[in-house]
C-alpha cells in the first residue's frame, strides 16, 4: 500500500483540530455555566482575576484559559498575561440575545453523549427514539441555539419575505406555531405583533409547560400554548401556520402538511423553516452539512422512525420537501422566500 504523505499530513492536521474541538465541548459548557465568558467580555483578565470574579479555582481556570485561547475562543495578550473576548467572540459566547448562541449549541452536543448507548441499539435495529426520551439539556440547548437565529432573522427578514403576511399580522391575524418547543419563536412573534393572536402547539407536554412560563415571564398575553401533535390540533381559519426546524422530524410530514392546509384560510400562508440543504448529498458535504447530518443521525431521524415515519432527516432538500408539501400535502405552490447560511425559508400557499 502506497501512502500519500501530503494527504496523510492534511488528514491528521484536520483530525487533531476535530479532536481538540471535541474535548473542548465540555469546557465551553463549563465556561458558560460558570460565567467565565461573560466576565472576559467585560475586560481583559489574568487567570487569578477571572477566578476571583467567578468564585472558581485559579489553577483550573488557568488550564481552561489555555484551552480556550489555543482554540481561538478567547484572545490572549502575552505582554500583560491577560485574556479577553474580542467583540465577535463575545457576541457568540457571552450574549444569549445575540445572533448566535454557541453554548446553546454545545448543550445539544451534550445530549448526544447521553443517548449514545440507545443510538447504538437503534443503528443495529432500525428503531427510533422519541423527542421526549432525550436528556433535558437537548430541549434547553435547542431553545437557546434556535432562539438566537429567530432573534436575528424572524421579524426582520423571514416574515417580511412572505407575500403580504406582515400586513395581516400588523392588523390582527391568527397564527399557529407547530412544534413550538419552549415557545421562543411564538413569544417573539407575539411581542412584535400585539394585535394578533398566537397559539404554540407541541406534543411534548414538559416543553409546553415551560413555554407557558416563558410567555408569562415575558408579559405576553396574546400567546397561548397547547399540547397536541401536528396532525390533530383543532384550530382552524389561521392566517399563518409556521414550522420552525420541525417538519423534517415528524412521523407524518405529508399528513402534517395536509392538516395545515385544512387549518389555513384560503388566502393564508404556511412558513416552513428548514435546515439549508441541497437536493444531492454532494451539495451538503460542507461544515454546515456536517453539523446537520450529525444531529440528524442522533435526533431527527430517530424521532421520525420512533413512529414509523419516513425519516426525512435534516438535509432533506427542497425538492423532497416540495414533494411532501405540494405533491402530498395539498398546497398549490411552494417557493423559496429567503435563506440564511443555516436555514431556508419556504412559503406554501393553498
Amino acid at each position: 500500500m502506497s501512502i500519500n504523505e501530503e494527504r496523510l499530513t492534511a488528514f491528521l492536521g484536520k483530525s487533531i483540530g476535530d479532536l481538540g474541538a471535541a474535548i473542548s465541548a465540555v469546557l465551553v459548557l463549563m465556561g458558560d455555566e460558570l460565567g467565565l465568558y461573560k466576565q472576559l467580555a467585560k475586560s481583559p483578565l489574568t487567570s487569578a482575576q477571572l477566578a476571583q470574579r467567578t468564585g472558581t479555582s485559579e489553577r483550573y481556570i488557568r488550564e481552561w484559559l489555555g484551552n480556550q485561547a489555543a482554540g481561538g475562543y478567547v484572545e490572549y495578550d502575552s505582554d500583560t498575561d491577560r485574556y479577553f473576548l474580542n467583540d465577535e467572540q463575545a457576541l457568540c459566547l457571552a450574549n444569549p440575545e445575540g445572533p448566535v448562541d454557541l453554548p446553546g449549541a454545545y448543550s445539544i452536543v451534550q445530549d448526544l453523549f447521553h443517548v449514545q448507548s440507545r443510538a447504538l441499539d437503534n443503528f443495529r435495529s432500525g428503531e427510533g427514539m422519541e423527542w421526549g426520551e432525550h436528556h433535558p439539556c437537548l430541549f434547553h440547548g435547542t431553545e437557546r441555539f434556535f432562539r438566537a437565529g429567530y432573534n436575528a432573522n424572524l421579524i426582520s427578514s423571514w416574515l417580511p419575505s412572505l407575500d403580504g403576511a406582515v400586513e395581516k399580522l400588523q392588523q390582527g391575524a391568527r397564527i399557529a406555531d407547530i412544534g413550538c418547543g419552549h415557545g421562543a419563536s411564538t413569544i417573539l412573534m407575539a411581542k412584535a405583533y400585539p394585535a394578533s393572536q398566537f397559539v404554540g402547539i407541541d406534543y411534548h407536554e414538559p416543553s409546553v409547560a415551560i413555554a407557558r412560563e416563558r410567555a408569562k415571564d415575558a408579559g405576553v398575553s396574546n400567546a397561548m400554548f397547547e399540547v397536541a401533535d401536528a396532525t390533530s390540533y383543532t384550530g382552524t381559519q389561521f392566517d399563518l401556520i409556521a414550522f420552525f426546524d420541525a417538519l423534517h422530524d415528524m412521523a407524518d410530514p405529508a399528513g402534517t402538511a395536509m392538516h395545515a392546509r385544512r387549518a389555513l384560510k384560503d388566502d393564508g400562508h404556511c412558513m416552513i423553516v428548514e435546515p439549508l440543504a441541497g437536493d444531492h448529498v454532494a451539495d451538503n458535504l460542507n461544515p454546515v452539512g456536517r453539523v446537520y447530518y450529525g444531529a440528524s443521525s442522533l435526533i431527527c431521524v430517530p424521532v421520525s422512525l420512533a413512529k414509523k415515519g419516513p425519516a426525512l432527516g435534516a438535509q432533506a432538500g427542497e425538492r423532497k420537501l416540495r414533494e411532501i408539501i405540494v405533491g402530498q400535502g395539498g398546497f398549490s405552490t411552494l417557493r423559496r422566500a429567503t435563506q440564511t447560511p443555516f436555514n431556508v425559508v419556504l412559503e406554501a400557499r393553498p
